[in-house]
């Protein structure tokens, strides 16, 4: 079975093929409608998962995605894959950018999730990070409709596990044995091996 290493190597996005890609951003270019949704959903779990790593409330959590969806837009447009940079990583930047100033204006401060403090210090591993995000949403489609929908909530869009529980009449030790039989199979799927627990500290 190949691992998330062996496919990432064969792929731009994760659920595009490199010409299916090539394709729809020379249709986009065009204006093709269709091909510009298509990008949209394919780059989409970048929003969610740049927005939160900031760590604020649920309700600014919404309207922080929205900015992102907006700057994910914008970057669309001012995208030319002709000049070799992938678009995850030129993305990336100006969506997280967006929020940045958005928190600066709402809030008069713009905290520095310590998670992404590697990328504004310029680490190589990036690419691996947001190949990695993309490759999780497109995999997800494997999973059932509730494993995929907690996997959405709680870890791409931030919610809470107490907070679903109760949108969804469901007990909060449910959720998380839900969460944990999801991810399981995403690291199987993916070639992931499962992470190794901390040792106590004495």
């Amino acid at each position: 079975m190949d691992s998330y290493e062996d496919r990432r190597e064969d792929r731009e996005t994760p659920g595009l093929s490199p010409e299916e890609e090539k394709t729809l951003w020379a249709r986009f270019a065009q204006g093709d409608e269709e091909a510009r949704e298509r990008l949209v959903l394919a780059y989409r779990p970048l929003v969610f998962w740049i927005a939160q790593k900031f760590g604020v409330s649920h309700f600014t959590l919404g309207d922080l995605i929205q900015e992102g969806m907006m700057a994910l837009l914008k970057s669309m447009d001012n995208y030319d894959p002709c000049k070799g940079i992938r678009f995850s990583t030129y993305g990336f930047y100006r969506i997280r950018g967006s929020m940045v100033n958005y928190l600066q204006r709402v809030e008069g401060k713009a905290p520095l999730p310590m998670e992404d403090m590697e990328y504004a210090l310029g680490s190589e591993d990036i690419q691996d990070t947001l190949d990695l995000v993309l490759t999780v949403e497109h995999e997800m489609g494997k999973l059932q409709e509730r494993e995929a929908e907690v996997v959405r909530s709680l870890i791409l869009q931030g919610v809470r596990a107490k907070e679903y529980a109760e949108a969804h009449h469901l007990d909060v030790s449910h959720v998380y044995r839900i969460q944990r039989r999801a991810l399981e199979k995403l690291r199987r799927w993916m070639g992931i091996a499962e992470p190794q627990k901390q040792p106590e500290r004495g």
